[in-house]
């Protein structure tokens, strides 16, 4: 039951960012293909108006997952922090505690989001045959929500016991079969827009049963344990989850405003380019948050066990990774952007193409600085830093998109491109700021604790 510790803990560190970080950035990425290839075959099988339901209906969907993502993260620092300080029965009332509180949400959450989905599509300004379709796309994920909803929570705990390559792998099936499903499905079957829900549903269940099955046998590190709630273990994990949860919440919320906006300046067609560039950008962002969602155990296990040179270390390999990834996105997204584009849609008529590509571009200069703000956001909800990780998500998911849309809506949609670089740009710079005075502070502690021991 030590391999998980020895992992983290003994590996050399930049062995350790190559153990954990391709697996995690591959597993994450073929998680998020379904996404992607969601979109990829209801637009061209389905058509342009299916694809704008798909992309009008994904900021509700996500919601759906938040409450569970704010309790699966904010688990996993408090999970691996009592590991890295050998308190293993502490850790296993955490994570029984949290799959409880996961399932409860989910069901709540699920029939909330079934009962009120027609008067928000009717808020949003959706109509007639758009309406309709994203209302059947939302339904179907808020009946499965209860079995679904915990499936990315025990992606974060297999990692936690060092089941890196077992979750990439559960990660890449889960994905192969929603493709497999939906294909079959759309293509075959020829039912609707609610099938290719039915077939991300169904491939969730089984990866969810699969990845409980060791967790039920007791043969990982984390184990079931009789379950004891107290308030400080929940408040632990509701902050260490707030960032995560609030940039969720706040983001999805940013999206239907935006969806509004981009419903009241270009109508359907820019909501559909819209959804290309929230496809294109998952694949970065899924490789970014799959590394340095990996590397978050492995860095609190060190900070937890007070071993900062490991976690100065990895800390400067997942810098220099997100800064290459970002690089190549850019230059993808310059060269060939018509090429990306095409991979959503059939509809290659001049008026789309010059809106998506021009809109592409804009996009991708974003990749330029927000890289570095993904990273401080993980870092700081690795070491515990709920506060400031709390501050970068929200201001980068609600409060710089929310000024930015008022600031240029002069421009109209190109205000609305433009958006996404101009809120990198500032999330960039609040987040060297925090992180300029974490430094700081743990310099004037290291300081203060010198004089103490020598007085």
């Amino acid at each position: 039951m030590t391999t998980s510790r020895n992992l983290f803990l003994n590996t050399p560190p930049v062995r350790l960012f190559f153990t954990a970080a391709l697996p995690g950035a591959a597993g994450m990425l073929a998680s998020i293909l379904y996404f992607i290839l969601d979109g990829v075959l209801v637009g061209n099988i389905l058509g342009t108006t299916a694809f704008a339901a798909v992309s009008l209906g994904l900021p509700f969907i996500i919601i759906n997952f938040s409450l569970a993502d704010l309790i699966g993260v904010g688990s996993s620092v408090p999970i691996s922090i009592s590991l890295g300080r050998k308190k293993d029965t502490r850790a296993n009332n955490i994570f029984t505690c949290a799959c409880l509180m996961i399932a409860a949400t989910g069901l709540i959450i699920g029939l909330l989001l079934f009962a009120v989905t027609p008067s928000m599509l009717s808020l949003l300004g959706a109509k007639g045959e758009l309406a309709r379709l994203t209302a059947e796309y939302i339904r179907v994920y808020a009946v499965f929500s209860p079995v679904t909803t915990i499936v990315f929570a025990l992606d974060n705990y297999l990692r936690i016991c060092g089941k890196i390559r077992f979750s990439m792998w559960l990660n890449i099936f889960m994905s192969a079969l929603i493709a497999i499903l939906e294909f079959v499905f759309l293509y075959f079957f020829r039912w609707g827009l609610w099938s290719a829900a039915l077939a991300a549903c169904i491939s969730m269940t089984a990866a969810a049963g699969i990845a409980l099955w060791p967790f039920i046998r007791g043969r990982l590190q984390l184990r079931f344990c009789r379950p004891h709630f107290n308030l400080p273990m929940m408040r632990r994990i509701v902050a260490c989850g707030l960032p995560s949860f609030l940039g969720n919440i706040a983001g999805r919320a940013t999206a239907i405003v935006i969806n509004i906006a981009l419903l009241y300046f270009g109508g359907e067609t820019a909501v559909a380019v819209s959804g290309i560039l929230v496809y294109l950008g998952d694949i970065v962002q899924s490789l970014l948050y799959g590394t340095y969602d990996a590397l978050q155990p492995a860095i609190s296990y060190n900070w937890g066990a007070k071993r900062p040179e490991r976690v100065q270390v990895l800390s400067r390999c997942c810098l220099i990774f997100g800064a290459t990834l970002s690089a190549a996105a850019v230059l993808l997204a310059f060269l060939f952007p018509r090429q990306l584009v095409a991979l959503f849609t059939d509809d290659d008529s001049a008026e789309f193409m010059i809106m998506a590509v021009f809109a592409l571009k804009l996009y991708g200069l974003s990749y330029l600085v927000r890289w570095y703000s993904f990273f401080i956001l993980s870092f700081m909800t690795a070491v515990g830093r709920a506060m400031s990780a709390t501050l970068i998500s929200l201001a980068s998911a609600f409060v710089f998109p929310l000024l930015l849309v008022a600031a240029l809506w002069p421009l109209e949609l190109t205000g609305l491109w433009l958006n996404f670089p101009a809120g990198s740009l500032l999330t960039a710079v609040l987040a060297a700021g925090l992180m300029m005075h974490f430094k700081r502070e743990k310099l004037a502690f290291c300081h203060n604790s010198d004089i103490i021991r020598k007085s």
